[in-house]
């Protein structure tokens, strides 16, 4: 069934289209439950696009579906064919997931099996693409493209790495779709969306001051709101670029359509100003240079705003009761005139 599935997809005429600029990707991942339960699907198949979902296929409902409005535009032919695959990936799955389940000795129980493979296009045009399969969560097989060789993670792998390798079809097919429709079916995803994988929205940058539990100080250079995803934070002491004492996150989803992440140094107490972060991203022309900046002191600011305040209410105060005797002594004063005397 899977030489049958890689061989239509190798088949695939692979066509010449223009690249929009920047680096984008083009992921698959599947997962399969050996017990899904009543809430879970037994398979389920979800493709990205630079890592936005516009693709999915959910054995409960057993047929792909589109997750982003730009691939709607597809027409029925597509969607059909998308279902017909998936369920043969199912199928397959399925399978692996009970070969899997022999060689860990679990005959019950819930366990998966899960298949992640893709393709990249970089910014200077070269392509690169991977391929990797999974069990319980964890690293079981990878295929390297450019050498057709499996890569077992850890030594039950291995009895499946010596059966992949007596078929050799698996990893030329594997790389005959990496290397040809799937980098075509990038070509033509990105056309479809447009702007939404062009657009430029550059990082917001700040830098924030922590306590560290040494007595120094942390520095932390925050990245918000950019895309696309691809960002390079660095740290610097005067010209010299810092790689020790640094701490960072993975770049994350911010949930609105960009990303985040952030990059800390450790620093002596008091040297807080002489560090710099640099930030480079595809939506700025030139390296973005923050440095952490003292605030103002907040108690004497806060003082001088208590003082005016208090002079601003003393003062409506005053005129307040000014007000009110001249309104009292008036009809005080008027008073005998208007008895007639």
């Amino acid at each position: 069934m899977a030489k049958v599935v890689m061989a239509d997809l190798a088949q695939q005429k692979v066509e010449n289209k223009s690249r929009p600029r920047g680096t984008h990707s083009l992921r698959y991942h599947y997962l399969d439950l050996s017990e899904p339960g009543p809430s879970l699907p037994r398979f389920l198949a979800v493709g990205y696009v630079d890592d936005q979902p516009f693709i999915r296929y959910d054995s409960r409902v057993d047929k792909a579906e589109p997750q982003a409005p730009w691939i709607m535009s597809e027409n029925v032919t597509y969607w059909e064919n998308e279902t017909k695959k998936q369920r043969k990936w199912a199928e397959i799955h399925q399978v692996e997931t009970w070969i899997m389940m022999g060689y860990h000795n679990h005959s019950s129980g819930m366990h998966s099996s899960h298949r992640m493979f893709g393709c990249e296009i970089q910014e200077d045009g070269h392509s690169n693409s991977f391929w990797q399969f999974g069990y319980d969560g964890e690293d079981h097989l990878s295929l390297d493209v450019e050498t057709l060789s499996w890569i077992s993670a850890n030594p039950v792998a291995l009895v499946t790495k010596r059966w992949m390798e007596r078929e050799h079809c698996y990893a030329e097919y594997d790389k005959a779709y990496l290397e040809g429709p799937c980098l075509t079916s990038l070509h033509s995803y990105l056309e479809l969306g447009g702007q939404r994988f062009t657009r430029r929205e550059p990082p917001t940058v700040r830098v924030t001051k922590h306590s560290a539990q040494d007595g120094g100080t942390t520095l932390r250079c925050w990245a918000l709101g950019f895309y696309p995803q691809d960002i390079s934070l660095s740290w610097w002491l005067g010209e010299k670029k810092l790689n020790s004492k640094v701490e960072y996150v993975e770049t994350r989803p911010s949930g609105d359509g960009t990303y985040q992440t952030w990059m800390a140094v450790w620093v002596p107490a008091g040297k807080e100003t002489q560090y710099t972060c640099h930030v480079q991203h595809s939506s700025l022309n030139h390296t973005l240079t923050v440095s952490w900046e003292m605030p103002s002191h907040p108690g004497l600011v806060a003082i001088v705003i208590s003082l005016i305040l208090i002079l601003l209410a003393i003062g409506g105060v005053v005129s307040l009761i000014k007000c009110l005797r001249a309104r009292n002594k008036e009809p005080y004063e008027q008073a005998p005139g208007d008895r007639g005397e």
